[in-house]
């Protein structure tokens, strides 16, 4: 995909401020620090545009970027972060909830794993979640070009001994944001869900 424009056009907290114009909507969910601001700096062909923080947690808003006016990258905030307070855990979760399930024009959601480790517990959940609600699923394994290139087939093992990659509906693409790896591969996925 060429692109051409891109804006963040707002930041919600509740369905009362998302965009109503209909366009379809990805969703790019992950555990704070996975690289998820990396990630779409890098497919979006942007420097700075999604903020990259060295302290995870950054992201506390759903991020709408609208993308060659077509459609819309919504970046979901990071969950597991420990220095976030139960109750504002509690808050993302009803942010991220209420998102996921009252988006009709929602096609799809990404979800982020650091390849260095195994899928914790709530990428477990937000997988299984993103399955409920039966959307289609491309998981992405980041910061790949962090581990030696022949361990690289270990990671799809060690993210499917927690998470079925082999479901249906269910895609899979190691990436990297500092070597550009498979970002074409991630924007045929977005295209086809599109």
């Amino acid at each position: 995909m060429k692109i051409k424009t891109v804006e963040m056009v707002m930041s919600a907290v509740s369905s009362k401020q998302y965009p109503t114009d209909q366009q379809s909507e990805i969703a790019l969910s992950g555990r704070s620090n996975v690289g998820k601001s990396s990630l779409i700096n890098a497919i979006l062909n942007r420097k700075k545009l999604a903020r990259t923080s060295s302290s995870p947690g950054k992201t506390q808003t759903l991020n709408f970027y609208h993308v060659n006016e077509e459609f819309y990258l919504v970046d979901v905030p990071g969950y597991g972060y420990a220095k976030v307070s139960k109750k504002q855990r509690a808050e993302f979760g009803v942010m991220i909830e209420e998102y996921l399930t009252t988006r009709d024009n929602l096609r799809g959601v990404v979800l982020l794993i650091d390849s260095r480790h195994e899928p914790t517990a709530d990428d477990v959940t937000m997988f299984e979640y993103a399955q409920y609600i039966g959307k289609p699923i491309l998981v992405v394994a980041t910061k790949i070009d962090k581990i030696k290139p022949s361990q690289h087939n270990k990671v799809f093992k060690q993210i499917s001994s927690k998470i079925d990659l082999h479901a249906a509906n269910v895609s899979f693409l190691t990436f990297s944001a500092e070597t550009k790896l498979h970002v074409e591969e991630f924007w045929q996925w977005i295209e086809e869900q599109l």
